[in-house]
């Protein structure tokens, strides 16, 4: 059993040395230090500032590698990954941005907002107790004034404390989560669908239209932030990616 300089037992390890360096990254990723594509330490830097071998400084980034969170550019370096879902390879991105790469204009409905209690399966999907509330938006998204997509989203009211007071007219939900408790992991669920009598109203589509619907949860390095079902009519909305393998 491990002991001090005064033979005195230890009562906790320390990290190993390389998990201390994963710390200091994902941190650094976390807090927004480092955004995504932004140049880490190298294997030397890491060396000298942690005092540890190339060795250990190497193990350290080639977990983060292998974990999807750095991606390492043989000649140019190590570089935070540009955010992926754990459960597919497809980007998170703010729905806002996509519109405007396409040269169209972004507008945005709030049409709920709200606190609700939570009901058993919200509880389970957001790790909460069933006699808390959560908040409830309800936001139609709009490109060049067509409806292309209904966001619901459930959100951890103990994480996010001042969700009610946004105006997603101005900013989107994904924007605004993304500043204040900035993801980590998140999973999707994608299906095609039939969507109910008042989401066809809302998307100005009929109810014989197949329409896209991803239910994805959301991480922060707090615990489980949201839960958003994104329902877009099938002749509107193509969700694609571009994979590197």
């Amino acid at each position: 059993m491990a002991t001090n300089s005064d033979n005195t037992v230890n009562k906790s390890a320390k990290p190993a040395k390389y998990t201390v360096i994963k710390q200091y990254i994902c941190e650094n990723i976390e807090s927004g230090e480092w955004p995504q594509n932004a140049k880490v330490p190298s294997e030397n830097e890491l060396t000298q500032k942690f005092d540890v071998s190339r060795m250990t400084a190497r193990r350290a980034l080639q977990d983060l590698t292998e974990q999807g969170i750095l991606v390492r550019s043989q000649g140019a370096g190590t570089f935070v990954a540009t955010f992926k879902s754990q459960s597919s390879l497809l980007e998170i991105r703010n729905i806002s941005d996509e519109i405007s790469e396409r040269g169209h204009q972004h507008k945005a409905k709030q049409l709920i907002l709200r606190s609700i209690a939570v009901s058993e399966e919200l509880a389970i999907l957001l790790n909460l107790k069933n006699n808390e509330h959560v908040y409830y938006s309800e936001i139609l998204h709009l490109e060049n004034d067509e409806a292309i997509q209904l966001e619901q989203r459930y959100v951890n009211a103990s994480l996010v404390p001042e969700y009610l007071l946004q105006d997603f007219t101005q900013i989107t939900p994904h924007e605004y989560l993304s500043s204040v408790a900035p993801l980590t992991e998140a999973t999707h669920e994608i299906e095609a669908v039939l969507a109910s009598p008042e989401v066809c109203q809302h998307l100005e589509i009929e109810t014989n239209i197949p329409c896209l619907q991803v239910k994805r949860r959301t991480w922060s390095k707090q615990g489980v932030v949201s839960f958003a079902i994104l329902t877009s009519p099938g002749n509107k909305y193509r969700l694609g990616s571009h994979l590197v393998v």
